[in-house]
């Protein structure tokens, strides 16, 4: 588990098709999100809601990570902001993310379902594993890839 998957951590080589994470410094800490003074460990906007709430964690925590990443891919926004990092933490935690198509309603529905299903509050409804997301994806880029070829 990372615990602090976010854009800044992860690099991009276009030449080689590769993907990387990077700083792992979180990644080491025993305690699922906060040190023995109680300080949040990670960067809020893209922590998910067991992480704020200092439960276990596993690899699920990361994909909602991974969720928010790509709702700010598609949007330029992210799904939660706020001034207070209470109230922030606060609408991770109890407030489900917007649909992406409130910002972007050009976005095909199956796509908007795998953001909506990666920020699931609940981990156990979430994605199971990357896989599962990876999966998701190439499905919705395929069938993206059919309509623009239909359309042209």
């Amino acid at each position: 588990v990372h615990r602090d998957i976010k854009p800044a951590n992860v690099m991009i080589d276009p030449a080689k098709r590769a993907i990387k994470v990077t700083d792992f410094g979180i990644a080491s800490v025993t305690n699922a999100c906060r040190t023995r003074t109680g300080m949040v460990l990670g960067t809020p906007s893209f922590m998910s809601p067991e992480q704020l709430a200092g439960r276990r964690l596993d690899g699920r925590s990361d994909l909602y990570s991974v969720g928010v990443m790509l709702f700010q891919l598609l949007t330029g926004s992210l799904p939660h902001t706020s001034d207070s990092v209470a109230r922030l933490m606060n609408q991770i935690v109890n407030e489900p993310a917007p649909d992406v198509r409130t910002l972007r309603p050009d976005l095909p529905e199956a796509l908007a379902n795998v953001v909506a299903l990666a920020l699931e509050k609940r981990p156990e409804v979430r994605y199971a594993d990357g896989g599962q997301l990876a999966s998701d994806l190439r499905a919705v880029a395929e069938l993206m890839g059919s309509r623009a070829v239909a359309s042209s």
